[in-house]
Parts: C-alpha cells; sequence; structure tokens
C-alpha cells in the first residue's frame, strides 16, 4: 500500500502513514499516539482490545518511525482539526532509544544532538520558514527576469572584503573559502547576463561570539546591471522584501504568531531613508547616544538597535535605509559622488543590519585609483580584469538567510536560526 500523507486523509479510507512518533499517552483502556510527518500531526488511537496491535505500540518509544494502516475518521474529541486514526496494523520502521538531551538543556548540549533538538515543538517550523522565505525571495527575482547563478567557493585572492577569511590547502597551492560571491556576480554582469543572484554559503573566519555572528552562513546575493543610480537598488530590494513578507504572512503568519509570538508585518510604503550623520544627529537629540569616535563613518550594534527605534517612532516602519557612509569604511568597488562619498546603503530590521547594498564603480579608470587608495592594488588585479572590456553600470546587494530567520522568528541567536551551526569553538556535528 503507497503511503498516503496525514493532510490528503480520507475520512474511512483505508490508508497506510508513516512518521516521527512525537508523544505517546498509555492508558488504562487506550494507548494515544501524536504522530507527525511534513504535512503536520495526527492522533493514533489504539484500543487496547486490540491486544497483539496495542502490544506492539506499548513497545513504541518517542521519536520511533513507524507505519499504521487503518482509517481516518472525525471526532469532536479530538485536537488537530478532530482527525483521529484507528489503526489496524504497525509497522516499526525504526525504533529510538531515549532522547539524550532534554528540553531544558545547555546551548552546547542541544547543538551537539542539534536534529534532535529541532523536533521541539516551536523549532520544527524553522528550517521550513526559512526555506519558504527563500523561496518568495527567488520567485520575486524570477518574475523580474534574474537568472540564478552557482559561484565557486575555493577561491585564488583573499581580498573580497576586509574579513578574516579561511585559509585550505589546495594540492600544492594555497587557496580560500569565499567569503562571498561579490567578485563572481559582477563578472556575470561583465559576461552580459545584467540580472543575476545566488543564494549559497559564506565564510568569515572572525573570532565573534556574538548572538549575530557565525563563521559559515547562507548569503542571499544579487547584481543587477543599467540602474540609474543606488536609489534602483534600494527600491528592488524593498519590494523583494515586501513581497516575500507578504507570502509569509499569508501562509506562515498564524503558525509564527502562535509558536514564536512575532507579527508578520507586511510593509505598506516605501522604507524610510536617512543619511548616515544626519542620524548620529538625531540619535543624540533623542536618545542621549553619541556614536564612539572610533565608530564614526559607520554604525555598531548600539547605533543599529537606536536607528530602528528611532525609525518606528518618527516613521512607523521596521525598516530604515541608511545611506552616505564614509568612504574609509566602504568597500573599494562602491560608486562614489563628485564629493567622495559612497553611492551606497545599509538597510535595518528590527534593530540589526541584513544588508549592505551599493551602485558598483563599473568604469575602469575609477576603480584602479579607489583600489590604489586602499593599497589593493596587486590583490584585485583578477578583479580589474572584468572593468577592461567594457561593463554597464550595475548595483546590487547581500542580505543574510540566517539573520532574517533570526529577526523574522524573535530568536535569542544565529545558531537556532541555521540547520547547523558554525562558530568559532564548533565545528560539529
Amino acid at each position: 500500500m503507497e503511503r498516503v500523507l496525514i493532510k490528503n486523509l480520507e475520512e474511512n479510507e483505508l490508508s497506510k502513514i508513516s512518521g516521527m512518533i512525537k508523544t505517546i499517552r498509555n492508558t488504562k483502556y487506550m494507548i494515544f499516539i501524536k504522530l507527525k510527518d511534513r504535512t503536520g500531526y495526527i492522533q493514533v488511537s489504539v484500543d487496547k482490545i486490540k491486544e497483539e496491535l496495542a502490544e506492539k505500540c506499548a513497545a513504541l518509544t518517542t521519536g520511533s518511525f513507524v507505519s499504521f494502516t487503518g482509517k481516518m475518521v472525525m471526532s469532536e474529541y479530538v485536537k488537530d482539526g478532530g482527525k483521529e486514526f484507528l489503526p489496524d496494523d504497525v509497522e516499526v520502521l525504526s525504533l529510538a532509544e531515549a532522547y539524550p538531551i532534554e528540553e531544558n538543556a545547555l546551548p552546547d548540549k542541544k547543538l551537539d544532538y542539534r536534529w534532535i533538538d529541532l523536533r521541539c515543538d516551536a523549532k520544527e517550523y524553522i528550517i521550513p520558514i526559512q526555506s519558504a522565505f527563500v523561496k518568495y525571495l527567488r520567485d520575486y527575482l524570477y518574475n523580474q527576469d534574474f537568472t540564478e547563478i552557482h559561484t565557486p567557493k575555493i577561491i585564488g585572492t583573499a581580498s573580497e572584503s576586509g574579513s578574516s577569511v579561511f585559509e585550505v590547502k589546495y594540492f600544492n597551492d594555497k587557496a580560500y573559502l569565499a567569503q562571498s560571491p561579490q567578485f563572481y556576480k559582477q563578472m556575470a554582469i561583465a559576461s552580459g547576463l545584467e540580472r543575476v543572484f545566488e543564494v549559497a554559503p559564506a565564510f568569515r573566519a572572525e573570532n565573534s561570539n556574538t548572538n549575530r555572528h557565525c563563521t559559515e552562513f547562507t548569503s542571499f546575493d544579487l547584481e543587477f546591471a543599467y540602474i540609474n543610480s543606488y536609489e534602483d537598488v534600494m527600491h528592488l530590494e524593498e519590494e523583494m522584501l515586501t513581497y516575500a513578507l507578504g507570502k509569509l504572512k499569508e501562509n506562515f503568519g498564524d503558525i509564527i504568531k502562535e509558536r514564536f509570538g512575532q507579527e508578520v508585518i507586511v510593509p505598506n510604503k516605501a522604507f524610510p531613508r536617512i543619511k548616515l550623520f544626519d542620524l548620529y544627529k538625531e540619535l543624540e537629540k533623542r536618545y542621549g547616544y553619541k556614536i564612539p569616535e572610533h565608530d564614526i563613518g559607520d554604525l555598531n550594534a548600539e547605533t543599529e538597535k537606536l536607528a530602528c527605534k528611532f525609525a518606528m517612532e518618527e516613521y512607523g516602519s521596521e525598516f530604515l535605509f541608511i545611506t552616505d557612509y564614509s568612504k574609509a569604511k566602504r568597500p573599494f568597488y562602491h560608486m562614489r559622488d563628485e564629493n567622495d562619498v559612497p553611492q551606497g546603503y545599509d538597510l535595518l530590521w528590527r534593530g540589526m543590519e541584513i544588508t549592505s547594498g551599493s551602485q558598483r564603480e563599473h568604469r575602469y579608470d575609477h576603480l584602479k585609483h579607489n583600489a590604489d587608495e586602499k593599497g589593493l592594488t596587486k590583490d584585485v588585479e583578477f578583479y580589474m580584469q572584468f572593468f577592461k572590456y567594457g561593463m554597464p553600470p550595475h548595483g546590487g546587494f547581500a542580505i543574510g538567510v540566517d539573520r532574517l530567520t533570526l529577526l523574522l522568528l524573535g530568536l535569542d541567536h544565529i545558531r537556532d536560526a541555521q540547520f547547523i551551526f558554525r562558530g568559532p569553538n564548533r565545528l560539529y556535528p
């Protein structure tokens, strides 16, 4: 008999269901099993009059994988949609041992058994919701005629950004794990693809032990050509996020509210914009906060939190675009205006930066000047080749998928937003 998914069960129709046992309750006359598959739950009710079946079910354990054959009936006494499964037979696919962790286990212990930790009632939704979020972002870009690409993660140069890199042995040579696909996205633009994106791992060898940092994360990157300014990049991002949040609210809003206590708020207007130094003035005037001298020209974690507070108070928006950063704090490939101000932005959401984006410098001579100024001339020779043979005006941005998930669901730490976490002290499982 073919397996039937729980959501597809028909009343009084002989069916086979398979899944994982979430809970077992053994009473005097009945055994109640909560069974889960990828589509939901159902209560399996075993009458002890069926002695052989009841004996088999009494030996089952939480976490075991089983198949039941029987019929689904509707019952006013049963939760989970009023559906109850009455089995005639059970097949044990895999009998689970007692769990090695409890719900209140320490975070590191839970990470040791991450696949078991993800079986918890709320956590089991994290990865499916994240997957849906990425799908909706992808769908928007496909509808805007973007092409998905796949760039190498083993690279020959370590100068994509200011972050540290992981060095790897590559036969008899030295290589690095990619910090981002930035150079290759721009290579794709030079090849004539015009609109590209990628969802892929990125690596940062930063010894940062905070709730927002990790050494391997999933980056959602895009680049597109024939823009007029970085305003075009900002506009595309706000439309993309608004579309994805709308789909999330439609399909997962109730679950996110019930399981995580978070409201999915869909923007109904353009995200507000503010220049960095104007923001500094607002934060000092409103909250008495003065940016530390070493952070002038950029943001820090405290500034991000206060900036989002300001955005809600002033504009009623969870999002805030910040522009006009110092050139010393921005990558050399950001275009600059006649006053040497980088034509880029950061996007903040719910107290945290989620995106850096910009119009890229596409003119070879200007790009070379910027690289020379930062002392990168030798390091970026490979990259500079893309611009010698023609490059259209273009721009783009990157979003950390894990950080998006962290903020969407109101999680405490980015380790909870990832399927498997990698940090300075975490290399297993």
